[in-house]
């Protein structure tokens, strides 16, 4: 296991959780839109995804909206991926 992923999973329990498991493209990112507002500065939004498509999509959208993508691990068949809400 990477220095990365524990850092991930140490984050987990602190995180807003957005669930998009059997959702399909663009499921996930409509999620973490949708969720992203709840999220306080600072603070962390975690998408857990079955779509391997989340991967390059969700790090695009982050950079996009001025958000910092941390970084994924996978668990147990679907993925677990951190964005920090930064405005």
């Amino acid at each position: 296991m990477s220095a990365q992923t524990e850092e991930l999973k140490a984050l987990t329990g602190t995180t807003t959780v957005v669930d998009a498991r059997g959702t399909s493209c663009p499921g996930p990112i409509l999620a973490a839109k949708k969720a992203i507002g709840s999220v306080p500065v600072g603070g962390v939004m975690e998408v857990l995804a079955t779509d391997s498509g989340t991967l390059k999509d969700l790090p695009a959208w982050a950079k996009k909206m001025g958000h910092d993508f941390l970084g994924n691990y996978e668990d147990s068949g679907y993925l677990r991926l951190f964005l920090k809400k930064l405005k």
